[in-house]
């Protein structure tokens, strides 16, 4: 049972991969991934995080999470066989909750690899055991500009080869809307090519979406 869910109050110090926050004059530790720990406020400032409780033989341990998206997947990451809290953290410092779901969804076992302690027999195995759950986890909502969604009508025209559609397919059923999607994917077949694999046009249209 997760005894502690989430942490509000105040920054009270931070280093490489933890923090600590002052809730009524107590202090909890947590471990971050280095994505969460960019997203959180300065010493002194007002925080909430997020919290698993890691309870062992020796320890009890919090992890803390900016965004509840990035605890769900921390719960599925550490279910497989090699990933314990540290390579989930990696994964988590590596990836964004977006990109994960699609790195994993497409069979992108080179993407999950850029994680440290991530090497290419476990990537594989993550894609394997998570494949089904990578659109089924929340992964939050990103829009593109007003330009991109005016534009969108003529663009979803050029995404016909099957894997533009593909593309189009993924980036839909994880909470983009159809013309979004289009126009994105569209922008990444002008960038890579109309013969680019469905893997490269997902990350290609998802930085596209992010910026």
């Amino acid at each position: 049972m997760n005894m502690i869910a989430k942490l509000k109050g105040r920054v009270d110090s931070r280093g490489a991969d933890w923090i600590i926050i002052d809730v009524g004059g107590v202090g909890y530790l947590a471990e971050c991934s280095a994505r969460t720990l960019q997203q959180l406020p300065m010493p002194g400032e007002a925080a909430e995080l997020f919290t698993r409780m890691l309870v062992s033989e020796s320890a009890i341990r919090l992890v803390g999470f900016a965004e509840e998206a990035e605890r769900d997947w921390f719960d599925v990451l550490s279910e497989v066989q090699g990933v314990g809290a540290k390579v989930a953290l990696a994964l988590l410092s590596t990836l964004s909750p977006k990109e994960l779901s699609v790195a994993l969804a497409s069979g992108d076992a080179a993407m999950l690899s850029r994680a440290k302690g991530v090497g290419p027999k476990l990537a594989r195995r993550l894609c394997t055991e998570l494949k089904d759950k990578a659109l089924s986890i929340g992964t939050g909502h990103l829009d593109i500009s007003a330009d991109g969604m005016a534009a969108a009508t003529g663009a979803a025209a050029a995404a016909t080869s099957q894997n533009a559609a593909d593309a189009v397919s993924a980036l839909v059923n994880l909470g983009y809307g159809q013309a979004q999607a289009s126009a994105a994917v569209a922008h990444a077949m002008k960038e890579a090519g109309d013969d680019a694999a469905t893997a490269e046009l997902i990350r290609l249209a998802l930085k596209q979406l992010s910026q």
